[in-house]
């Protein structure tokens, strides 16, 4: 019998030291005291942070050790306290007092000492105070990510290359599949790819826009995928998002893919195929659910067979392929794609009855346009910022169209070797001024080497002021 005894008692004095572990290793500073305040209870850390024993403070009512404590009061009314200033050995922390009930009576009261100095929460509050800063930050820049500029409403035309493309890239709306827009510079790739968002279940959602050409090559993947703290000099020291990352259950849009360097493009095509990939310097794995449009004036097919562009890439964005037309293809927009541009300026300007001649239209409609809708919508803002009346003429248009006027008078009187290479220098001349006297670009759009572009250009003593 006794042996049975001595069983159950040292089971229970087990069972009392486990208790006793965990309540030393209970996350702060705690205390218990009785109905009338008389300290029963304190682990570990109240200890040393009162540096007393055990022993010493046993029976002690509350109010001699703990400084201005109500543990008492609450043991007495019954009512927690949570979160209030005390001061302990003239040390200001922030406590918490529940009591502790048993058949509807306060049997006891627990206290807490959530942290151990009082500046720790104003450390805490300045930090959340930053963090609800940066949050309110960033749900403004989400705001305006999420906010496309362009819809299909946007795009102005009645041609039957435009109804055809318009048709294409809202059926490209009810999927998610990469879309790869194609065409020369100016065309509007960027207003097609934000109509295609702004159409799609996934509007709520960012627009991340990102020019592969603008971009320094040595910061390519920082800004594709994003880096962690510390993870090359300059770094911030919070890390920061890439734009995959930022691009979650929306749609990212690669303009001039074609300037990707080959060294990033199996990085991208892994990101394409398995929505994961790492920020720079760090080692999680992210997981994004975004959908890729891809822009670009450079022939990619080309491109592949040079080497200049992997092929397993180009089949991965080339699913949906949208090729827009230059506004030379569509020549019977242009008058009302010059009235609609004219009315945005007019509104961007405060001007009213801002009208279009019958001569500026037909001069408009008759010329090239190698820079495509960007090269009209600079010229008709060129036109309105000279023009003298309400009603825009002929003589308002920019000096290059008053020569290409004057250039198709001449024609009717020149040979056809003339007639070709007046129109020569001229597409030679308004490509470089399209791509800022830039002569490899420029060679590229033109589909020459630029070698030959060279010999042109000195044969028609093109320079940069007369282009």
């Amino acid at each position: 019998m006794q042996r049975d005894n001595d069983r159950i008692i040292e089971e229970l004095q087990e069972e009392i030291d486990h208790y006793q572990l965990i309540f030393d290793y209970t996350y702060g500073a705690t205390v218990v005291v009785d109905p009338d305040g008389y300290i029963i209870d304190i682990n570990k850390p109240y200890l040393d942070f009162l540096d007393v024993s055990y022993g010493a403070i046993i029976g002690t009512h509350c109010t001699k050790i703990l400084g201005d404590s109500r543990l008492h009061i609450v043991a007495q009314t019954g009512k927690a306290e949570m979160n209030q200033v005390q001061t302990i050995n003239n040390q200001q922390v922030l406590a918490r007092r529940i009591p502790v009930k048993q058949g509807g009576k306060v049997v006891a009261a627990v206290g807490q000492v959530i942290f151990e100095d009082i500046r720790q929460i104003a450390s805490l509050a300045r930090k959340y105070s930053l963090l609800e800063s940066k949050v309110k930050h960033y749900e403004q820049e989400l705001r305006h990510l999420r906010s496309t500029r362009y819809s299909f409403d946007s795009i102005v035309g009645e041609s039957k290359p435009m109804h055809r493309i318009k048709k294409e890239a809202l059926t490209a709306t009810s999927n998610s599949f990469p879309v790869l827009i194609t065409g020369e510079s100016g065309t509007g790739k960027e207003i097609f790819a934000q109509a295609i968002h702004h159409e799609s279940r996934r509007s709520v959602h960012p627009f991340i826009r990102i020019n592969c050409a603008a971009i320094p090559r040595e910061l390519m993947e920082s800004e594709l995928f994003g880096y962690e703290k510390g993870a090359f000099t300059g770094a911030r020291n919070d890390g920061k998002p890439g734009k995959f990352e930022m691009a979650h259950r929306g749609t990212i849009f690669l303009d001039e893919i074609g300037e990707l360097p080959l060294e990033m493009q199996p990085k991208l095509l892994r990101v394409l195929e398995e929505k994961e990939f790492e920020r720079v310097g760090g080692t999680r794995v992210i997981r994004s659910d975004f959908r890729l449009i891809a822009a670009t004036n450079r022939n990619l097919a080309q491109m592949v067979s040079e080497g200049s562009f992997r092929s397993d890439l180009y089949y991965r964005i080339n699913v949906i392929h949208l090729h827009l037309p230059a506004l030379r293809k569509r020549r019977e927009d242009i008058p009302l794609l010059s009235r609609h541009l004219l009315g945005l300026i007019a509104d961007k300007e405060g001007l009213h009855g801002v009208s279009l001649s019958p001569d500026a239209e037909e001069l408009l409609s008759g010329y090239t346009w190698p820079g495509n809708v960007r090269e009209l919508s600079n010229c008709l803002e060129r036109a309105v910022a000279s023009m003298a009346g309400s009603a825009l003429t002929e003589d308002d248009l920019p000096f290059c169209m008053q020569q290409f006027s004057e250039r198709k008078e001449t024609l009717r009187h020149s040979s056809l070797k003339e007639a070709l290479n007046d129109a020569e220098k001229n597409i030679i001349s308004a490509t470089l001024q399209e791509e800022s006297f830039n002569k490899a670009k420029a060679a590229r759009r033109l589909g020459i080497h630029r070698t030959l572009l060279y010999k042109k250009i000195d044969k028609y003593g093109i320079s940069a002021k007369s282009a």
